[in-house]
Parts: structure tokens; sequence; C-alpha cells
């Protein structure tokens, strides 16, 4: 197994974090081209990727010996759950989240990831004054997280990073190239109540249940 890709032996414990040194974290990190980029022009500093396909994540582990970057990693689990348990607590500098599957039909718009749950995960894990920059295609989906954030006290809008072509993610490079339009934002992270997050539950619809799966 690489060094690159962390393996969760225990879902209940948080990964090791060097909590010396600065952190940045890029939700739906896919091949890696973005974080890779970040990770080689800023060695002082830690990169974590969330992936959850497989193949993406060996390609973030390719990238990442063949460049020699040492100081990023990636981690094939479902987004919600590691910033609701298994980072430190108001250490991350930067998250990113470029590109997610905005679930376009309304039947679908549960599964999307911005909502109360990971504002309150992800405000618990950057350190005050860090941001969240964002960036999506699709302009419902844009003034839907837009409106989250307004709602939330804890954040406050801010000018979203310049990103050259370098280190344009896969799919910013494709829509760019059909010649859609790209909507960013950022959020900093302001002082709030830092009580514990509540245990994460599953709806009923989604527990597992006997004779769900079909056998051939």
């Amino acid at each position: 197994m690489s060094d690159h890709i962390i393996r969760v032996k225990n879902p209940c414990e948080p990964i090791p974090v060097d909590i010396s040194r600065p952190l940045e974290v890029e939700v739906g990190c896919g091949k890696g081209k973005f974080l890779t980029a970040r990770a080689a022009a800023n060695p002082d500093c830690d990169f974590l990727g969330i992936e959850r396909m497989l193949e993406r994540v060996r390609l973030f582990d390719g990238k990442c010996r063949r460049g020699g970057i040492d100081n990023a990693k990636v981690l094939r689990l479902e987004a919600l759950y590691t910033f609701h348990y298994l980072l430190p607590a108001h250490h991350i500098r930067t998250v990113y989240v470029f590109f997610p599957d905005p679930w376009p039909k309304k039947k679908h718009h549960s599964h999307r990831l911005f909502g109360t749950l990971f504002l309150n995960a992800l405000w618990k894990r950057l350190e005050i004054g860090g941001k969240l920059e964002f960036a999506t295609d699709h302009k419902e989906y844009f003034e839907t997280v837009c409106e989250c954030f307004a709602g939330d006290k804890r954040f406050e809008r801010v000018e979203p990073m310049a990103r050259p072509r370098e280190v344009w993610t896969e799919f910013e490079t494709m829509f760019r190239e059909q010649g859609l339009p790209i909507y960013s934002a950022a959020w900093k992270s302001l002082d709030g109540d830092d009580s514990p997050l509540e245990p994460l539950t599953i709806p009923p619809e989604a527990e597992p249940r006997e004779g769900i799966v079909r056998r051939v």
C-alpha cells in the first residue's frame, strides 16, 4: 500500500494529522491535478484529498509518486463522515470543493454535500479565519450553496482564490473548453459556538435491510 493512500483501520478514531503543520483539504479530489499542484508549490503545508472512486485514488497516488510529492495524501471515504469524525478540530486552513455532483433532480437534492450537517462539521474543522473555496458549473446549485452560507453567522463571504489554468481540475478544464460559465465563491469561518457535534444518524430509508441485495 502506498504511503500516499490513508487506510482507515478504525472508523471511530481520527486519522493521523501533524498539527504542527498547516493542512488543506480537497473534497472530491479526483485524479489529484489541483491538489498535487498545490502540494508541490507549498512544501511547508500538508494536503489531504477525499475521493470515493478507487481508480481516481490510484491515479492520485501515481501523481504523487511520479512527482516526488510527500506532503499529500488521499482518503477513500465519504466526505461528511470524514469531516464529522476523523479530522482535528479547528486546524484546517482551507477546504476546496470544486465541481461536486450537483444532483440536479429535485428528488435527489438530499444527496448534495452542502447542508446543515456539513456546515456544522466544516466549521468545526476549519481554523478560525480558515476558508472554504467553492466552484461549480451548475447555477442553481451555486445559488443554493450561497443561500446556505448566507444563513449561517459562523461564515463570512470573501473573494474566491484565483485559479490559473495550470491548476484547473479535470472537470473545470472540460467545462471551460466547452465555453460553460463557472461560478465561484469563498467563505471565511468566524468565531462561534464551539459545542460538540451531535452524532450522525442514518435515516430509516438508508438503513441496510435483509433482501435488498438480489443474488443471481
